[in-house]
């Protein structure tokens, strides 16, 4: 129950964490984790990614608040409690992120963090040559634990949504995380071998070979500080509370939802908002739990006839479905290897073709609500998303309890602009899913919306 480095949250950064530090064998390293184990086939299989992060077992269940720019809906919030965190449950869609969104932070005052700097990181994590697609060596990395692969794209709906992308004006990319975003091209994904390669199995379970590297399973309370040091952290195994004490570091690494949690329930805060609560204020720092930013999307959801080519509920389905389970299982092959969504295209709003604001990702499934909402029939969907919002929201406390789920309020189109831009970036999506291009494929809206009314598109959002 002591190390020199405490980990809290075995999810993207803790796995990546333990895996750096422990290569130091000097150093000892505990990683705690709430979560179950990552090796159910609901996970390890690729394209049954919407099962996982709507199920209890590996999801924290999280909802936002009531938003009030959204009708006082509440959004589900999906966040991995499962070795591997969210990088187990989520859609496996590998962006590195512009350039320029890491200039902009480093010009806002966050030193460190421009492109060139952080360029030869994503280089050291990744391993884009075990896809078999190359890469230029000058954006790519091609000896990291992180494998990251392209599907196959042999279902023609993939290079259909391109062709529309085209037609509707707009460029093509073949690497939109190497030198140019901008355009409609081939997805990359999180898979190795017909298996999702989560952080877990990239870092985590290698990690956890060595001697000096070692998870235990338990709730994180709250961290233990003394003298202004964190030396520890509070636990709760199998009901009973305990201390894992940390000789060097207590490192927090809970996500952006149960981090900020943490550090409150420790003391360090808003003031005013620990003592409403009861909690003794170590440290004032107004800071945590404000500035949460989310990137909304919108679905924009087509019904088909053509079953091959778009995953739905029917009888046929079902045969091709059962098929590719047993292929999967026997061979790790077949088209449930894929994350279901292998292209997607980057494009502006706003002139700036050298910088999107929209990302739009063509999945080749009915995705209502994370999934949640099922239909007969198939279909596909079309995700398209803003990238930077303007929109900041708060995680805050519901109470001192640390069981007590924290107060998500991601204060979606606070901002003004966040709607405008979303209401002109779906009328984007609707004419690109318009394009002669997709004719083959296209059936019914299943929320029938219209590009030429803006109102109408505000509305269904």
């Amino acid at each position: 129950m002591e190390a020199n480095f405490v980990i809290i949250g075995a999810g993207s950064a803790g796995c990546a964490m333990a895996y750096r530090l422990s290569e130091d064998e000097k150093n000892s390293v505990i990683i705690i984790e709430y979560g179950g184990s990552d090796m159910g086939p609901l996970i390890q299989m690729p394209a049954a990614l919407s099962y996982p992060m709507n199920m209890k077992t590996y999801d924290w269940g999280f909802q936002s608040e009531p938003e009030p720019y959204l009708k006082n809906r509440r959004l589900a919030t999906p966040r991995g409690k499962v070795l591997g965190g969210s990088s187990s449950i989520n859609g496996m869609v590998y962006v590195r992120g512009h350039a320029k969104d890491y200039d902009y932070w480093e010009q806002s005052g966050a030193s460190g963090w421009s492109y060139a700097d952080v360029l030869p990181y994503f280089k050291r994590m990744e391993n884009w040559r075990s896809g078999g697609h190359g890469g230029d060596k000058s954006w790519r990395g091609r000896k990291g634990p992180l494998h990251i692969s392209r599907g196959p794209r042999q279902n023609p709906l993939f290079k259909a949504f391109v062709k529309a992308g085209k037609q509707a004006g707009y460029e093509t990319t073949d690497d939109y995380n190497g030198e140019k975003q901008e355009g409609f091209g081939p997805m990359e994904q999180t898979v190795y071998k017909g298996r999702r390669w989560s952080a877990a199995n990239a870092y985590l379970h290698t990690a956890l070979k060595r001697k000096n590297c070692k998870i235990i399973r338990a709730f994180a309370r709250k961290i233990i500080i003394k003298d202004g040091h964190a030396i520890g952290v509070e636990v709760e195994i199998n009901g009973k509370v305990q201390v894992i004490n940390a000789t060097h570091e207590v490192i927090i690494s809970a996500s952006s939802i149960n981090s900020p949690k943490l550090l409150m329930l420790s003391g360090i805060g808003p003031a005013e908002h620990l003592e409403n609560h009861g909690i003794e204020v170590i440290a004032d720092r107004p800071g945590v739990g404000q500035n949460l930013q989310d990137h909304i999307t919108t679905v924009l959801i087509y019904k088909t006839s053509k079953i091959d080519e778009a995953m739905g509920f029917s009888f046929k389905g079902a045969l091709n479905l059962v098929k590719s389970i047993l292929e999967w299982r026997s061979k790790r092959t077949g088209w449930i290897t894929s994350n279901v969504s292998e292209t997607q295209g980057f494009v502006s709003t706003e002139g700036n073709t050298a910088h999107p604001n929209i990302q739009l990702a063509l999945c080749t499934g009915i995705v209502d609500d994370h999934a949640r909402k099922m239909h007969l029939g198939h279909g596909y969907t079309l995700h398209v998303t803003l990238m930077r919002p303007k929109s900041r929201g708060t995680v805050t406390l519901a109470s001192r309890n640390p069981m007590d789920k924290p107060l998500i309020d991601p204060a979606f189109f606070k901002h003004p602009d966040d709607i405008e831009t979303l209401v002109t970036a779906t009328q984007l999506g609707l004419r690109v899913m318009a394009s002669p291009g997709l004719n083959a494929y296209r059936g019914e809206m299943l929320y029938e919306v219209d590009h030429n009314q803006p109102g109408q598109i505000r509305d269904f959002l």
